[in-house]
């Protein structure tokens, strides 16, 4: 029988007026942290400073290359980027990161004794993920042409040389369509691509699934019918660049395969390979083959899941649950739906129900369903784009009434937004008002609707598990205080509110694009300026919200021990890749009290 929490222990109740309240005392974090060597997918928030919060609200340290050894950038930003930050120019290729500089980097960390890898393969291999969409098949050392697969070899035989390494490799499957704004790619071709890699493809099985079988598919659809056929003045343009992007799909897939068929002849538990498949579509799309492909040389354990910004997320959760044999850190859960999608992809991006992408991340991180929600220790409750508009107070008031009941039962909650923007504040601001945010386990809905499951789900395995196993720290806690409000104050305030003001004030007034303050040149400390102001207003009630919360700090023997948050406030605002998509911003919390 499942142990439950003490409802009184978890309930979250709002301050009242009452004083000052006595700070808790944890213990100060053990000095020799256990280090991973992390080499992310990029230098958005996303790859680093939120995968540095989820790191440390474990225990871990994550030891990191400098900056511009994986920095991306997009076109027209380089020069201000040195400029910026003391860097002598750059050669032509630096618009990605550096794959000889993190090869040496990772070797260094191996000479000096590390024992844990988490190893993005675009960023290692091509410079970064936007870089892989672009990929060819040598890098650049020495001032020489360097074949991959020679980088492959050297990387994975060194690591392999260490029986007690543990090595995550994440990789991807190539989205639909290039970047805009990269490597001169513009939006006209931008949606010829996507147009034309959405298309159904004839399925191939068995026998069939070679390279060259998959190259074929690449430019004809389900029918036979040819793909390559343009129109307009850019006709030809655009069949050239077809001609590239096939090219680079192939070589992609091609070196995805090299590292599965080398991390198989090394014959090695060492390894952990995890894939994740960017932008995607629902139709039978020109990915169908390449995923089948790739699935069938996976070993046991290695997976191919919807998402690649959460990647890193979920290798931290799963070194972190690898490395414990208590059991009791895999929740029995129960997930519920509201809006009434949830057989249907959560947006066009995905290429699965959402029923079954949750479904496939509970499965991965171990999580056991139960067959209803009294017997869950976890519930998961998810908001799906609604099915009749009209009611969609309806479906997010019942989810309201779902989750504080679970804090009423003393059931821990994973939330997760997965209403593509449908609901506009009106969800949000309900939450605000009616739910003590800071009582999550985890919550998600910011950016692509394609990695909410993965960012919820990992974060909400790594805490339960991180509760259970009941060590914890001061600076554990504040980093995930700092991953949850993170998470919170992005998409709450800044996706649905202050983001509409960048972008009208981007173009109407800067008269610039809101993707990239740099191509033209925009006066960017206006923009951040704008942003600080709005993002002052809009989160003013979520960070009310998060001080008057209560969370669970530590479970034992299924009772909650519970603490208050302190105060929590914003500062230096910025936009990580000169764009209005997406923003970082630094968190400082004063000390949980009793």
């Amino acid at each position: 029988m499942n142990k439950r929490i003490p409802a009184a222990a978890l309930a979250l109740c709002l301050l009242t007026g009452c004083g000052a309240r006595a700070p808790l005392e944890l213990p100060e974090a053990e000095a020799d942290s256990t280090a991973v060597a992390y080499v992310p997918l990029d230098d958005r928030p996303d790859n680093v400073g939120r995968v540095v919060y989820l790191a440390e609200s474990l225990g871990y340290t994550l030891n990191m290359p400098e900056e511009w050894t994986y920095k991306t950038l997009l076109d027209g930003q380089s020069e201000d980027y040195c400029a910026e930050n003391g860097l002598d120019p750059m050669p032509q290729s630096f618009p990605h990161g550096s794959p000889s500089a993190l090869y040496d980097w990772v070797l260094e960390q191996e000479a000096a004794g590390c024992d844990r890898y988490i190893l993005s393969m675009d960023q290692m291999l091509y410079g970064g993920l936007v870089a892989s969409r672009v990929a060819g098949t040598t890098a650049e050392r020495n001032g020489m042409d360097w074949p991959l697969t020679e980088l492959i070899d050297g990387l994975l035989g060194a690591l392999a040389a260490d029986p007690g390494n543990e090595v995550w490799l994440l990789d991807s499957v190539m989205r639909l369509a290039p970047t805009v704004g990269y490597a001169g790619g513009t939006l006209e071709y931008y949606n010829a691509m996507r147009t034309m890699g959405a298309a159904p493809r004839k399925t191939l099985t068995g026998d069939e699934l070679t390279l060259e079988n998959i190259r074929h598919t690449y430019n004809t659809d389900a029918d036979g019918d040819n793909l390559l056929h343009f129109e307009g003045e850019n006709a030809d343009a655009l069949y050239d660049g077809a001609l590239r992007y096939m090219e680079h799909r192939l070589d992609k897939l091609t070196l995805s395969a090299a590292l599965l068929e080398k991390v198989q002849s090394l014959g090695s538990g060492q390894f952990h390979v995890l894939i994740g498949i960017d932008d995607s579509s629902s139709e039978d799309c020109i990915q169908k083959n390449e995923i089948a492909y790739l699935q069938t040389r996976l070993r046991e354990g290695d997976v191919i899941l919807s998402g690649v910004d959460d990647l890193a997320f979920k290798a931290v959760t799963k070194l972190y649950l690898s490395e414990t044999e208590d059991t009791r850190v895999y929740p029995h859960v129960f997930v519920s739906y509201f809006g009434g999608t949830e057989n249907q992809p959560a947006c066009e991006y995905d290429y699965k129900p959402l029923t079954e992408i949750v479904d496939e991340h509970i499965d991965y991180f171990g999580m056991k369903r139960v067959p209803s929600a009294e017997q869950a220790e976890v519930q998961i409750l998810v908001l799906t784009q609604p099915a009749d508009e009209g009611k969609q107070q309806t479906y997010y008031d019942e989810l309201i009434r779902t989750l504080n009941a679970c804090e009423e039962k003393g059931q821990l909650v994973i939330l997760i937004d997965a209403g593509n923007g449908r609901y506009g504040t009106a969800f949000h601001d309900a939450l605000v008002k009616k739910a003590a945010l800071g009582g999550l386990l985890s919550y998600a809905g910011f950016l692509d609707m394609a990695i909410v499951t993965g960012t919820a789900l990992s974060h909400g395995a790594a805490r339960y598990a991180h509760l259970v196993l009941g060590q914890t720290s001061q600076s554990e806690e504040a980093a995930f205080q700092k991953a949850l409000a993170d998470s919170i104050i992005k998409d709450f305030c800044y996706k649905n509110v202050v983001r509409e003001d960048i972008l009208s004030y981007v173009r109407n007034e800067l008269g610039g694009d809101p993707n990239n303050f740099c191509n033209p040149e925009l006066d960017r400390s206006a923009i951040t300026a704008r942003l600080e102001a709005g993002m002052e207003q809009a989160a003013a009630p979520v960070l009310k919200n998060l001080e008057r919360s209560r969370m669970c700090i530590r479970l034992t023997d299924g009772a909650a021990e519970t603490a208050r948050w302190g105060t929590v406030s914003l500062s230096g605002y910025r936009f990580p890749w000169y764009r209005a998509f997406e923003i970082d911003m630094d968190i400082s919390l004063g000390p949980l009290t009793q």
